[in-house]
């Protein structure tokens, strides 16, 4: 708007020109149409897609296909549209603008441009946003004032048409200062007094007459606030903010938003949110802290400081509880060892193990770690130690004794035949004595090793020793005794007891009989070897070989001539204690 009274009507020719032939904005080796753009005001500024174009209405000449016309005047709220344009075609398009804004007061400092008339100008940013006119309305100030108005601060300006930009630089105006800007001096500016923006009242956002135009560019302003600034974490808050006179507004960490709004936040630590609103009139920048407790909060405990345990064995016979109780806060996951993942709060009860394997006193600590961690790399420990006491002791004593057999049982025809009372009597309370050993050691077994005396051949003996071991074998099994907890062996006439050791067992034995050490210690030594130990595994436990010379049927088992079947298998405590035993050599 360059314009004096002797020119004016020359201007609204040249005008007229232009909305007749219109500006040349597409490749001249690319198919075109045009497009009649009429806006309202008619100062409104027109681009296309994101460049600027010129003022006014005008004809446009644009490549085919679809474009963004944007049109845009400072005290307006702009509007942008899509048009397609079709080969060899005219498109219409009528915008009109629709005014926004309150006035704008001072103190203000006027700027002034020389150069391309029809360029945009553009305050602080490069998009269609932060147009606030052209050069043309900037031009002018001596009958007829035309005036970009700003308050006083640091501006980045941007003077482009059709996508060239004419110049770009920094100005930093002061209150009641004129400065004029040079666009084909390379951007020199000048500067002058200019009292009246000093005391000049608050002014409409636009106002224009025939040859005047006066434009105040309103300052931007932001607030941000958070509803909460103290968070632990994981909690959320609320960002708030407004801006006014902004034409992009960001936070930090959020991006883009709109001039105005809330949104819900869950930061994992200390962070800074740095609201930017930028517009023509400037850019202000507002900060709100958060300020989040990383760290979390966690108790351990135990119900009692100690506990009992005891073993014999391999059976625990006393192992005390404690109850275990945990709680944390600020926290979003806990780990308990050794049992892993749990709550937040909780309580268990816990028996400890010991990891004493050796018999003897237990004195041992058992300790239980707590570890509660956030997302906000937040972390803490807390520990309890259980202090176990007691013992473990070797299983209860199982008394074991040598079974003895009569001369040549059990035989073939009756390999059932041959354990006599006394001897059955002496199993039966292995077997009874072993049931209650098994409690206490589950891995327990009993090897029967069978044994014959001299007598006989090496194949006949041992035959003998495997008929005598499988009996016990079978006897006990019917007895309780689980069959695969017995081992036999039999070592035939291997393996004799020496005579001098007989005769030292007999010699400890209050119940013999004088006459049998005195006039048959051979007989003697045969019967000790009749015999079949019990060993108990896996502690190597041998049976007592003692001579059962205190039981009725002793005899019976002394003899060294093969007693008869119904001897073996009938005959009375009493009758065998009054029988008459013959020696003699057919047996082993």
């Amino acid at each position: 708007m360059k314009t004096r009274l002797l020119v004016s009507v020359g201007l609204f020719l040249s005008a007229g020109c232009l909305l007749c032939a219109g500006p040349a904005f597409s490749q001249s080796s690319q198919e075109s149409g045009k497009l009649k753009v009429h806006v309202e005001p008619k100062q409104a500024y027109v681009f296309v897609d994101g460049k600027a174009i010129r003022d006014g209405s005008q004809t446009l000449k644009l490549a085919a296909g679809s474009h963004t016309i944007g049109v845009y005047n400072y005290g307006y709220l702009p509007k942008t549209q899509s048009v397609q344009i079709d080969a060899h075609k005219t498109a219409d398009l009528n915008i009109s603008l629709q005014s926004s804004g309150n006035k704008v007061a001072g103190p203000f400092a006027e700027i002034e441009f020389k150069g391309d008339p029809r360029a945009a100008v553009l305050l602080t940013g490069q998009t269609p946003g932060y147009f606030v006119g052209h050069v043309d309305e900037f031009n002018w100030d001596w009958i007829w004032h035309q005036r970009l108005l700003v308050r006083p601060g640091s501006y980045q300006v941007t003077v482009t048409r059709k996508g060239n930009t004419i110049w770009s630089g920094s100005i930093a105006p002061k209150a009641g200062q004129h400065l004029t800007v040079y666009l084909n001096d390379n951007g020199r500016t000048k500067t002058q007094n200019w009292k009246a923006g000093l005391s000049m009242g608050p002014q409409p956002r636009f106002k224009v007459g025939i040859a005047s135009a006066t434009i105040p560019i309103a300052p931007v302003s932001a607030q941000l606030s958070a509803q909460n600034s103290n968070l632990t974490c994981g909690q959320a808050t609320s960002l708030d903010w407004n801006s006014t006179n902004a034409v992009d507004t960001s936070i930090s960490g959020l991006g883009k938003v709109a001039a105005n709004g809330e949104h819900s936040i869950t930061p994992n630590q200390n962070t800074s949110y740095v609201l930017t609103a930028m517009g023509p009139g400037g850019k202000v920048t507002r900060t709100v802290a958060i300020n989040e407790d990383t760290q979390p909060a966690a108790t351990l405990a135990l119900s009692q400081p100690e506990v009992r345990y005891h073993k014999i064995g391999d059976k625990v016979v006393e192992q005390d509880s404690a109850n275990l109780n945990w709680s944390a806060s600020n926290a979003s996951s806990v780990n308990l060892e050794p049992f892993g993942s749990e709550a937040t709060s909780g309580s268990k009860t816990v028996t400890p193990d010991v990891d004493q394997s050796r018999r003897g006193p237990v004195n041992e600590d058992v300790t239980y770690t707590f570890t509660a961690s956030n997302a906000c790399g937040g972390t803490i420990t807390k520990t309890a130690t259980l202090h176990v006491v007691g013992s473990i002791d070797p299983p209860p004593p199982i008394t074991l004794a040598s079974l003895f057999y009569p001369t040549d049982y059990p035989t073939k025809q009756h390999p059932d035949a041959g354990l006599l009372d006394s001897e059955k009597d002496t199993l039966a309370k292995l077997a009874k004595h072993f049931e209650n050993y098994r409690q206490y050691d589950h891995q327990a077994q009993l090897t029967i090793v069978a044994h014959a005396d001299v007598r006989a051949s090496r194949a006949y003996n041992q035959a003998l020793t495997e008929r005598r071991a499988d009996l016990i074998r079978d006897y006990l099994v019917s007895l309780g005794v689980p069959p695969d907890e017995i081992r036999t062996q039999a070592v035939g006439k291997d393996q004799q007891m020496d005579i001098n050791k007989v005769e030292a067992l007999q010699s400890q034995d209050p119940e013999k009989p004088e006459k049998w050490e005195t006039r048959h210690e051979r007989t003697t030594w045969l019967a000790y070897n009749r015999r079949a130990d019990v060993i108990l595994e896996p502690e190597g436990q041998t049976s007592d070989v003692a001579y059962p010379n205190d039981v009725a049927d002793a005899r019976i088992l002394w003899e060294q001539r093969k007693p008869s079947l119904k001897a073996v298998t009938n005959a009375s405590a009493a009758q065998r204690g009054t029988e008459q035993a013959s020696l003699g050599q057919s047996g082993n």
